[in-house]
């Protein structure tokens, strides 16, 4: 596990940081870590194949738009450990537009292998900044052994749906 530093542990204190709220309250910063959470619409499961359709998603961006460093999809939500990267022109691709994006793909290839039309996700999801080595490990693990918990394999390596960088 490696986390990008720009200095001292790689944590750095907040300096500026934009807001935005639909229902929970959104904080984005330059160069943050962040736990992500999203679900699933109406209580709507994923089959193995768009289990594996929004893995794809989600790596899609990865060392392009953001670092992904662990990801587990679950049947009903998916947790991610994520950080934006800086863009060539300056500033950091905003993690709203990066997650607009994944989630607007992937429920797009649902629906088309469903053959139907509507909403996949939520709109809402859970962000969270990490704000220190310890939380980093923490939601690293809360990540990978989600599906144990959950009692969808023995062990995080058996679970399919699951990356963590290495």
């Amino acid at each position: 596990m490696s986390i990008k530093k720009s200095g001292g542990t790689g944590f750095q204190p907040v300096t500026s940081f934009k807001i935005t709220r639909r229902n929970l309250p959104h904080w984005q910063e330059p160069e943050r870590i962040y736990f992500l959470t999203w679900r699933c619409a109406k209580e709507q499961g994923l089959s193995p194949e768009e289990r594996t359709t929004v893995l794809e998603a989600v790596r899609y961006w990865d060392n392009s738009k953001w670092t992904v460093y662990a990801a587990v999809v679950m049947p009903t939500h998916v947790h991610a450990l994520v950080q934006p990267l800086i863009q060539s022109k300056g500033g950091t691709f905003d993690l709203a537009e990066i997650l607009h994006s994944v989630k607007s793909f992937s429920a797009h290839q649902i629906n088309r292998q469903r053959e139907r039309h509507g909403s996949i996700w939520q709109d809402e999801r859970f962000d969270r900044i990490v704000r220190d080595e310890m939380e980093f490990k923490e939601k690293w693990e809360y990540i990978r052994n989600n599906p144990v918990k959950n009692g969808l394999c023995q062990s995080p390596e058996k679970y399919p749906w699951l990356y963590e960088r290495t």
